[in-house]
């Protein structure tokens, strides 16, 4: 056979410039639409499977397609072990776990199927116990769904929740005893938060067992004197619900709006050995919050307690045994304690210093609290925030954390010596980093991204050295060749009041010389938020794009990152600040001459859709089009806890939520208005916009709307997010 090797070159570069025209022909031919980004996430990065590190530190426990449980290498990522295989689980007639704990000694596994979601964090299920070593399986109750169900530090006992009432569980005797027999719908609950505590303390489970697992406390609420709120659920034709109903009915449920009364707290330990209960001493107080309650190294319960304010914060360290509680910690601000200060406290072995997050000298750090001395140490005194802190590994004396050092758009994640103050940077890429770490923290796994690098997740020693790529995304990267795009570009402008804000622009893919363009601004505003990051994120913006639009983004006060005195500026007038900044970003990108000052738009959901109303009643002159969903618009409709913090009640701060609220300014209103909502938001409720609606009806001002029927907050399920997005694609297609 003649083998030419000039011919066969020909023919291979014949071929790459083929290639090279088909690749180019589908980069220009390929068009975003709505359902890549809100039914198949085909831009969205990929991740990693979800894992629980093992007690060795070695090794790593993930849960594979939802039907069995494998053991990992931290090291080489390779499967060691199946902990539970798929055909052990069918047997028991489970098809499908959506979730798994171990038992301390890892003896046991709590396996979690049939999960029913209530609220934002909270759920129902069936669970079941898996003996490892016998490989016997049994249901943790016959009783009716269980939640929170959690195993005691000895892995001999089962603590769980079902219809406002705690029960213990024992695995030696199989007898299922109920702790608490007074729970009863919006009434009593006994250790599970009320809707105000799980959304605004971001928790779910009100109770913890003692270190020794003799003694449980938990959290009581009383929430009879709370006002309860109702919502119409319609049910008629409804193919979710497999029913055609001619009636609708009313979901209520408890919610104290901004001023009113919130549940009573009480703080109960029930000793196991004596099956007494014991009543903790938290102050006289009622009209308070604990948002907050877990162990101390010596056996102490600690109970934090805020006052209404939010303002004040305490650490009360509690004798289980009589109830009697002294404070161990006290810290008060000027404007409030931010709820991320609440989080992450954790009481050292040494049984005499507490790690906690605090905002003491106008950055948000970490510091050590001695306990016997009262001495507060800042560990972290720099002059950024500290926007994670992961924990501490006690036998090294070092704690691992995530900052905002360099700029408040990028993140960095560190390793500290409490002793000498040495600082270790743990990743080398600039961008966004975030870390979770190993229990012994011998390992962490780091997700990297900027904003035109899709996520880059690695396995790490201790000391930052890469041992393996977990996901480096290849697909997504080779997925976006064949799609013509720009990438998004940071700016950064200063305001009439010099004010210096972050913002990234993305420009139309086919942008002309001498052609003005309409911008659309997305935003959220929310206070300690920020949605100007160097990261990647790579949503429906990039279609709006494709079709002739530029978008912007722009970060205002009261966002994150920049330290305490730029994030509190809001304080007791929430809006005002936010929308006097997008108005500025608005008259910004009217002076550049290639905008077409006429048709800037805005848009945003939840606080964002409240900035967009404000926007076009204060703002109207600076913008044609606006759509928002899920908007507050009177922030007396609002949770307590969530508004007082930075409003204070009504009665102290009338003006502050008048001055701020929509509503009373529906006859400003010029330009397109879209509002978006679902009935059975739980959150913020549909009474915002149909009160919103009302009042520009008195006002005589058009505007347009759409409603979800029974979606919540999210508005998601079924087709209802494609619908969603093509309403707003099609609003702004034909308003802006």
């Amino acid at each position: 056979m003649e083998f030419n090797i000039f011919k066969i070159g020909k023919h291979i570069v014949g071929v790459l410039f083929f290639l090279v025209i088909v690749l180019n022909i589908n980069a220009q031919e390929n068009k975003f639409t709505i359902e890549d980004f809100q039914a198949s996430w085909k831009f969205y990065p990929g991740g990693i499977d979800e894992f629980q590190a093992l007690n060795d530190g070695e090794h790593y426990a993930k849960l594979l397609d939802g039907s069995f449980i494998v053991k990992c290498s931290f090291k080489t990522g390779i499967v060691v072990d199946t902990m539970i295989a798929a055909n052990t689980l069918s047997k028991q007639g489970i098809y499908y776990l959506s979730g798994y704990e171990f038992s301390p000694d890892e003896k046991k596994i709590l396996l979690m199927t049939q999960k029913e979601m209530i609220y934002r964090r909270s759920f129902k299920a069936v669970y079941w116990i898996y003996d490892t070593k016998l490989r016997s399986f049994e249901k943790l109750s016959e009783n009716g769904m269980q939640q929170l169900a959690e195993f005691s530090p000895d892995g001999n006992k089962i603590a769980f929740f079902r219809d406002n009432n705690l029960f213990i569980k024992d695995l030696v005797s199989k007898k299922e005893v109920a702790i608490t027999t007074d729970g009863i719908k919006n009434g009593i609950i006994n250790g599970a938060p009320d809707w105000v505590y799980e959304e605004e303390f971001a928790f779910s489970k009100a109770y913890c067992w003692s270190l020794d697992g003799t003694k449980l406390a938990y959290m009581r609420f009383d929430e009879s004197k709370v006002k309860e709120f109702s919502m119409i659920l319609y049910k008629g034709n409804n193919p979710e619900l497999n029913e055609n109903q001619l009636y609708s009915s009313d979901y209520t449920w408890k919610y104290p709006k901004a001023g009113e009364d919130n549940s009573v707290v009480d703080i109960k330990i029930f000793n196991l050995l004596n099956n007494k209960t014991t009543t903790v001493d938290i102050g006289q107080e009622k009209d308070q919050y604990i948002p907050r309650i877990l162990w101390t190294a010596d056996d102490q319960l600690a109970v934090l307690r805020l006052n209404r304010l939010q303002n004040h914060f305490e650490i009360l360290a509690s004798n289980p045994e009589n109830g009697v509680s002294k404070v161990i910690y006290d810290e008060k601000n000027k404007y409030f304690i931010d709820e991320k200060c609440l989080d992450q406290i954790t009481f050292l072995k040494d049984k005499k210093n507490i790690l906690l997050l605090s905002e003491r000298d106008g950055y948000m750090h970490v510091y050590k609290a001695n306990i016997e001395n009262n001495k507060v140490e800042d560990l972290t005194a720099f002059p950024w925030d500290v926007t994670e802190f992961y924990g501490v590994d006690e036998q090294t004396q070092t704690i691992f954390f995530q900052a905002a050092d360099k700029s408040p758009i990028q993140r960095n994640v560190f390793a500290l010596k409490i002793e000498g103050k040495k600082l270790i940077r743990l990743n080398k890429n600039e961008g966004y980093n975030e870390a979770q770490f190993s229990k012994a923290y011998k390992y962490f796994i780091l997700t990297y991204s900027n904003i035109t690098t899709p996520d880059q997740i690695s396995l790490h020693t201790i000391d930052g050295k890469q041992i393996r790529i977990l996901n480096d995304n290849e697909d997504l990267k080779e997925t976006l060749k064949y799609y013509e795009f720009k990438n998004k570009e940071f700016i950064q402008i200063t305001t009439s009041e010099n004010i210096q804000l972050h913002g990234w622009i993305l420009q139309p893919f086919k942008k002309e010389a001498n052609k003005k363009y309409p911008v659309l601004m997305v935003q959220y505003s929310g206070p300690n938020t920020q949605e100007v990051l160097d990261k990647f994120e790579f949503g429906w913006e990039y279609l709006l794009a494709q079709k002739g639009y530029i978008v912007a983004c722009f970060d205002g006060r009261g966002t994150g990152a920049r330290g305490e005195e730029f994030r509190k500026q809001t304080y007791l007038q929430l809006g005002k600040f936010e929308t006097k900044d997008q108005i500025e970003c608005a008259k910004y990108l009217q002076s550049l001459d290639y905008i077409d000052k006429s048709r800037i738009g805005i848009w945003g959901w939840s606080f964002g859709g409240y900035i967009v109303a404000s926007c076009l009643t204060k703002g109207a002159a600076y913008f044609k089009t606006g759509i928002a969903v899920a908007p507050v618009t009177n922030w007396r409709y609002y949770d307590n806890i969530y508004t007082e913090r930075y409003m204070r009640k009504p009665s102290e701060n009338p003006r502050g939520y008048d001055e701020n609220s929509p509503i009373f300014f529906a006859n400003g209103l010029k330009g397109n208005l879209l509002l978006i909502h679902g009935t059975g938001d739980d959150n913020v409720h549909f009474q915002n916009t149909a009160e919103f609606s009302e009042a520009l009806v008195q006002a005589n001002k058009q505007f347009d709307m759409q409603v979800y029927t029974n979606r919540n907050h999210g508005i998601y399920g079924g087709n209802t997010r494609i619908h969603l997005y093509n309403k707003m694609l099609s609003y702004i297609l034909e308003k802006l």
